[in-house]
């Protein structure tokens, strides 16, 4: 079925002040979603907050899912009550232009660049200390080899019954720690290859599908889950102060810039879900203070340092994207709530 989209982009007048959520400068009365935008692109065009989009999204009941948002869709920013609404506007309620375009339904806009989160939607992990001692794993490849790549055979061991046909190969990496009390909350998991069924036994056989690295003897052998829950789900803030620490980085790289995949030390047990975002602060340094007395410790001020999204949560440990990085991100950096 078609649908008639009008392409209109209108720079807003002048709006009321005083509202609780705080407008982008130039935000525009009327956009239209264009094919490769995302939820966190849209929000940022109005919003300067753009993980404030559900408190001025107002869905479109007559959606069959009024959360998602298609290409082709106006949007249009209103008043109501003396607070900013978002809504999707009629074609009847645009004001119409000489130029119309015709296009075919498409898919939902993600919430961010899907394809930059693609690869970890399934990989990243953290291994519990069972994973990492006691769970399957490689035992030998075929013709004495030492390592394996794509289509090559694995045998592993103490797969469980009934096994199912979709598996993840990880490497214990190093110890997750709590950034505030040193706990060990997990291991790191490095992503080695995807995996399919091939026959049972002890050891089983499986065989290699994408490989990110070779694999060996030892490493381990994981179920995979292979959602996509990350796709559609809409930036927003927790409802309650929190605060945690980016402790590790994917790849293991010093510094951490936009569109890197981080680790977090809070999880579920903490009220984190999917689509949460948080301020990325880094703590202040000390300073010398010349005129102090004996021991007397001076700090500079905590500073703002970016924005990250959750997009895969456990109990005790998260992932997730930096969406806006306004200096170099490090680990044992502080995430906190949005204020």
């Amino acid at each position: 079925m078609h649908r008639i989209m009008v392409l209109i982009l209108l720079v807003a007048g002048p709006w009321v002040t005083g509202w609780a959520v705080e407008l982008a400068p130039a935000a525009p009365e009327y956009y239209r979603v264009v094919e490769g935008d995302t939820v966190w692109d849209v929000a940022s065009r109005f919003l300067a907050h753009p993980w404030e989009w559900p408190a001025v999204w107002r869905r479109n009941p007559a959606l069959a899912d009024p959360d998602l948002i298609y290409p082709g869709d106006v949007l249009e920013l209103t008043e109501r009550y003396g607070e900013p609404r978002i809504r999707i506007a009629t074609v009847s309620e645009v004001r119409l232009q000489p130029r119309i375009r015709v296009a075919t339904p498409k898919r939902a806009i993600p919430t961010i660049l899907i394809e930059t989160i693609r690869p970890f939607l399934s990989s990243p992990r953290p291994l519990t200390e069972d994973e990492k001692d006691a769970g399957p794993f490689i035992v030998a490849l075929p013709d004495r080899r030492i390592a394996g790549g794509a289509q090559d055979w694995i045998y592993v061991r103490a797969l469980p019954p009934d096994p199912g046909r979709d598996f993840t190969v990880f490497r214990v990496g190093q110890p997750l720690t709590d950034g505030e009390t040193g706990e060990t909350l997990g291991y790191e998991g490095i992503f080695v290859a995807d995996a399919v069924f091939v026959a049972p036994g002890d050891p089983a056989t499986l065989e290699l599908l994408r490989n990110e690295r070779e694999a060996v003897i030892g490493d381990r052998v994981l179920s995979r889950n292979a959602g996509e829950s990350g796709l559609y789900v809409h930036p927003h803030a927790m409802a309650h102060a929190l605060r945690g620490h980016i402790i590790g980085v994917l790849d293991g790289v010093s510094q951490i810039g936009q569109y890197q995949v981080v680790t977090l030390d809070r999880g579920t047990r903490d009220g984190i879900e999917s689509g949460h975002v948080f301020e990325i602060v880094q703590k202040g340094i000390e300073l010398r203070d010349p005129y102090g007395g004996f021991g007397t410790r001076v700090f500079s001020p905590e500073q703002a340092a970016g924005e990250l999204l959750v997009f895969r949560v456990f109990e005790r440990i998260s992932y997730a994207l930096i969406l806006r990085a306004s200096r170099p991100v490090h680990v044992l950096d502080l995430i906190q709530t949005p204020r």
